[in-house]
């Protein structure tokens, strides 16, 4: 888990700089920042989407999930987490606690090199691409927590639970996932980031969280489709 542990180091120093520039930059420029980064990542997004080699796995998964996702209210639970940490730590005066834990936990989890980062870690100790992905999330992190204040800091425990527990149970997970299965988890997380990037421009405000077992289904989905020669 060095990658892992290494990643909640700079998303913890990005967001703790991020918040301090945060507090002396006005309105307007924090306005203009956050949808800098919508337009950032509905980019990001699309690439990811773009992944998918049979459209008919990436409508079905987001289709499922979010009925699922619906049923089991996967982000009234995360914002309420939010709203707890909020009531216990977040004493800035900052109202978008919630918003800030929920978009970065989603934009640092569902992308692939979570996945396969975590993955390379836990079955060889090679750590580089989680290192990478380090340095991207630190930078990213610094940006939104001078948006949305220090609940983007406590996403280095939505971390913490998701690649550490990817890299704990590699050697189980590395035997299930193929590389077209990883293919389809990646572009159904880019629609979900592409949902994040409409949100950070007050486009549309999408129940985003709501899709995550859309995550699972994929893979499963390709299965399927493999096996039926569909």
């Amino acid at each position: 888990m060095t990658g892992t542990m290494i990643n909640m180091i700079t998303v913890l120093l990005g967001s703790c700089l991020g918040i301090l520039l945060g507090k002396h930059l006005p309105e307007r420029i924090r306005e203009t920042v956050m949808h800098g980064l919508g337009l950032l990542v509905l980019v990001i997004g699309i690439q990811m989407a773009l992944k998918t080699n049979n459209i008919l796995i990436l409508m079905g998964s987001i289709i499922m999930g979010g009925i699922l996702g619906e049923w089991i209210n996967i982000q009234q639970r995360l914002d309420r987490i939010g709203q707890n940490l909020q009531a216990r730590f977040g004493k800035d005066g900052n109202n978008r606690f919630s918003e800030g834990f929920v978009t970065a936990s989603l934009v640092f989890c569902v992308g692939p090199m979570t996945f396969l980062g975590a993955l390379q870690d836990g079955l060889t100790g090679n750590y580089e691409l989680l290192a990478i992905k380090a340095m991207l999330d630190g930078f990213a992190s610094l940006a939104f927590s001078a948006v949305f204040g220090i609940g983007v800091l406590f996403s280095i425990g939505t971390i913490f639970i998701i690649q550490g527990s990817i890299s704990l149970g590699a050697n189980l997970i590395d035997g299930l996932l193929t590389t077209p299965m990883i293919d389809e988890m990646t572009a159904t997380g880019g629609l979900m980031i592409i949902g994040i990037g409409f949100a950070l421009l007050n486009l549309l405000h999408l129940r985003t969280a709501n899709y995550l077992p859309a995550l699972v289904i994929a893979p499963i989905l390709y299965a399927i489709s493999t096996h039926l020669h569909f």
